[in-house]
């Protein structure tokens, strides 16, 4: 009896933590929905219980008439969708180069990328400004993409490889006894099968430049070229205190983000499960 009912109170207790952990983490996101539709704009002036300062769309007619959201917006999907395209083509190709041909310093070549990867991307920023200053790539998406790029492959290489090798080489020697060419051979087995891996890098390259701020702030200059992160973050700096006008702008990017996630969770799971069944073959 004794142990049952300490049982229970254990029970209690993580029931507890529980809810208050989950309170804990809701309740940020609760009052930025309320200070997205709350009148003014200072953070100072909105009430602790979220939804009590009344209801506006003040904010968002503001960041639509006033402001270059719409733009910032389209720069950072762009920004996303490049980067993921590349990405996953540049990951594929290379780690079906790794995983199917022999040739000079493959090792140390492979080792050097996994050596490259223990590095913070953040150590390279000033040789990044440097190339980028003399290619004239600065204040320009598509060198905003080459860096996400840059910093994608070597990780993203071993990923893939470490896939690859688990596809059995016999339906490459198949392929190749009906006269199948080394691409042929990449695009139409080896890829269909490592299809689990490629979906899982093309949800991860889209998510990671999405809300990055560093590395924009480094490349990009002018009004017309920002992303979303550092245009929101214009509305809450040191000279500008405009809470309730930024949280209407994440708002509204956190919704087509999540119903992306809701409507790509099941290929997400059957993503991740093909890779697990294929790894325990």
């Amino acid at each position: 009896m004794k142990s049952k009912g300490i049982k229970k109170i254990w029970g209690y207790l993580a029931v507890a933590l529980l809810v208050l952990i989950s309170f804990w983490v809701i309740y940020p996101l609760i009052y930025l929905i309320s200070g997205a539709f709350a009148p003014g704009s200072s953070i100072a002036q909105l009430a602790v219980v979220p939804f009590q300062d009344g209801f506006t769309l003040e904010h968002f007619k503001y960041l639509f008439e006033r402001t270059d959201y719409i733009q910032w917006f389209l720069n950072t999907l762009y920004v996303a969708v490049m980067t993921t395209v590349t990405t996953v083509i540049v990951a594929a190709l290379s780690a079906y180069v790794f995983s199917r041909f022999r040739f000079t310093m493959k090792k140390q070549m492979m080792m050097a990328m996994l050596i490259l990867q223990i590095f913070p991307s953040i150590v390279g920023m000033v040789a990044m400004y440097v190339i980028l200053l003399r290619m004239n790539a600065l204040d320009t998406l598509w060198g905003l993409v080459l860096i996400y790029l840059a910093g994608n492959i070597p990780y993203n290489t071993w990923m893939v490889k470490s896939y690859v090798d688990t596809v059995p080489r016999s339906l490459d020697e198949a392929a190749r006894i009906d006269g199948a060419s080394h691409f042929q051979i990449f695009s139409k087995v080896v890829m269909p099968v490592a299809k689990p891996i490629l979906v899982f890098l093309a949800i991860s390259s889209f998510s990671a430049p999405w809300m990055d701020f560093i590395f924009p702030k480094m490349v990009l200059r002018s009004s017309e070229k920002m992303t979303l992160a550092i245009g929101l973050f214009g509305f809450v700096t040191e000279k500008k205190n405009d809470f309730t006008v930024f949280a209407a702008g994440s708002l509204l990017i956190a919704i087509p983000f999540i119903l992306f996630f809701v409507f790509s969770q099941n290929l997400i799971v059957t993503s991740l499960g093909g890779g697990q069944s294929r790894n325990n073959i």
